[in-house]
């Protein structure tokens, strides 16, 4: 079991619960540390509990049968899995995948515990609170995918990060639900036009201004 401030830090809804509530969280909470690229959850798979992320990061995305990966969200610690609670309110199997991207540890409260927890009103607006604020990361995403071409998302994507980013097309290619030959082929079209250089896992950014241009369409 991790440090109690350390948890009370990460999630100071948990000092809104009545006692009692606190004491019965703590005492059925599982804990759990996983290796980063660990699979927590998958398609189909029954959701048995209610995550906390203490330390690390989740990526939560949707998988195509053809391999291409769609990024949904991130959970870092202080966060959780909104596809999860929407599991357990809907007594259904997840629907998308979750990996770990670095060591990470995690409070999970079994289903039962989760299920007692919503009659506790500070609980319960803290999981409904989770939702309207994933469904505007996800109506944000929506937006992007639908509206926006792939080279303005990739503009996008590069910006922000520094001078020279450590990331291979690959990586570029699935946080941007694509695929590597295409993202290869953009990045090509930006290295002509003198807007990045790139190099073996790496992409140094030349003209930040002239990707803003690109980004605005």
């Amino acid at each position: 079991m991790t440090d109690p401030t350390l948890l009370a830090d990460r999630y100071p809804i948990l000092a809104e619960l009545p006692p009692e509530a606190r004491s019965r969280l703590i005492e059925r909470a599982q804990w759990v540390k996983v290796p980063a690229g660990t699979l927590l959850f998958d398609d189909h798979q029954a959701c048995e509990g209610f995550p906390f992320v203490i330390n690390g990061t989740i990526r939560v995305i949707k998988a195509a049968p053809n391999g291409r990966e769609l990024p949904l969200y991130r959970v870092s610690p202080g966060e959780t899995c909104v596809i999860s609670s929407s599991c357990l309110l809907g007594h259904e199997d997840y629907n998308a995948r979750g990996i770990t991207e670095t060591e990470t540890e995690l409070m999970m409260l079994p289903k039962p515990v989760f299920d007692e927890l919503l009659g506790e009103a500070a609980f319960r607006g803290f999981v409904f609170h989770l939702f309207a604020d994933r469904i505007a990361d996800l109506m944000q995403l929506i937006e992007e995918v639908a509206f926006h071409k792939l080279d303005q998302r990739l503009a996008a994507q590069l910006l922000g990060k520094g001078r020279v980013l450590h990331t291979t097309h690959q990586q570029l290619a699935d946080e941007l639900g694509s695929v590597r030959e295409i993202v290869s082929r953009l990045l090509k079209g930006f290295a002509a036009q003198g807007l990045v250089r790139l190099s073996r896992e790496q992409i140094e950014i030349l003209d930040p201004a002239g990707l803003r241009t690109l980004c605005a369409g």
